[in-house]
């Protein structure tokens, strides 16, 4: 079920210059690689493990699936820390499993950095001096579409979520900014694939549009059904709806539709250019939002490694929090509560030759953080 994985490459002088790690560092990377999910663990490791390649680190990485499951998640995190003896914890994708596993971690003296979950719940009160989230505060993303949809002038919408803390995060952040009346709100089971009453409910609804948060195998299935419906509604959602490896299995109608993202593969920056080459060139794939936050968190780490030991614990926690390297979405910076201040941006989905993909059409949100932030006493 897991592999150790052990990356010693020297790239060139270039590479090494930027990543002068005294001693290895091992990391423990739980994520989800099978199940529904899995192409969301699959490109946060992949993009992970090639910013660890092309910094040419000595870092060990012991990758694990959690099968989606808490428990499973649990025991691995227990392994990693007790008998693997891993410094620093990464991966999991999901809100659920970031609950059953960060507190416990931090509490243990290690450090986690999420690439991905990011509840409200770690944001605020439950916040902690060595949890960082790389990606997002969960609410951030759909905050951008309620703003985008009253700028729409969207009066009423339905909205749906799963019903764990990531799906009601969502609602929440969708209706903190969104100005219109919300016609019907509906919390989906975790890994549902069918939707033919959430579809009938939104046609009786009279709402002028509909917002859904349903990543991984939940949008495939969702967005499949509402197309072959004839409900007409305009959709809008977050990047986990409409991110790269949905829109394959999608296809054609989910062209045009807008969606919110604090990444996109043309952010018009010399990281990012790059790193969309290089992800396709070592992958076959255009890279996703997972990808790239799977990438920021290893540089991250890279950079805090380079000028910081981990076993000083004050010393590391400076060095992470100064965020020194060069993100795939140009400027980013922590707020005082580990999470990104970022701008937030509006994609369309379109069509480049056979591959379904996204572009930027306005910033939703500028240097935005998160509604928790003042609750945080670290």
């Amino acid at each position: 079920m897991g592999f150790l994985k052990t990356c010693a490459l020297a790239l060139g002088t270039a590479a090494l210059a930027t990543a002068s790690i005294a001693e290895p560092l091992k990391v423990g990377m739980i994520t989800t690689l099978s199940g529904g999910g899995a192409g969301l663990g699959i490109d946060v490791r992949d993009g992970f493990m090639l910013a660890v390649k092309q910094a040419g680190v000595d870092f060990d990485v012991v990758i694990e699936d959690d099968q989606q499951k808490p428990d499973v998640a649990v025991q691995l995190a227990d392994k990693m820390i007790q008998s693997e003896k891993v410094d620093v914890l990464t991966g999991i994708i999901w809100s659920n499993l970031a609950m059953a596993v960060v507190p416990s971690a931090t509490a243990q003296g290690k450090f986690y950095l999420s690439p991905n979950a990011g509840p409200s719940a770690l944001a605020g009160k439950g916040c902690n001096a060595k949890y960082f989230n790389v990606a997002w505060q969960n609410d951030n993303l759909h905050e951008a579409a309620g703003a985008y949809a009253t700028d729409a002038g969207y009066g009423s919408s339905f909205i749906l979520a799963p019903n764990y803390p990531a799906g009601q995060d969502a609602l929440t952040g969708y209706k903190r900014f969104y100005k219109g009346e919300v016609k019907g709100e509906i919390y989906t089971k975790l890994g549902q694939t069918d939707y033919a009453a959430e579809i009938a409910q939104i046609r009786a609804s009279g709402a002028e549009n509909v917002y859904f948060f349903l990543p991984g195998g939940m949008g495939i299935s969702f967005l499949k059904q509402y197309a072959d419906s004839g409900v007409d509604l305009p959709l809008v959602g977050p990047a986990f709806s409409f991110d790269q490896g949905i829109l394959q299995a999608v296809g054609a109608a989910a062209l045009g539709v807008k969606n919110t993202s604090q990444w996109s593969k043309d952010i018009d920056n010399a990281a990012n250019i790059a790193f969309v080459e290089s992800f396709q060139a070592e992958y076959g794939r255009l890279p996703s939002l997972y990808a790239s936050q799977g990438f920021d968190t290893a540089n991250l780490l890279i950079s805090a490694a380079a000028t910081a030991d981990v076993n000083d614990a004050d010393a590391f926690q400076a060095a992470l929090e100064a965020a020194d390297f060069d993100s795939v979405r140009g400027d980013f910076s922590f707020g005082p509560n580990h999470h990104p201040i970022q701008n937030i941006y509006v994609r369309e989905v379109i069509q480049e030759g056979d591959v379904f993909t996204n572009k930027i059409v306005a910033t939703g949100l500028t240097n935005h953080s998160d509604a928790y932030a003042a609750d945080c006493k670290m």
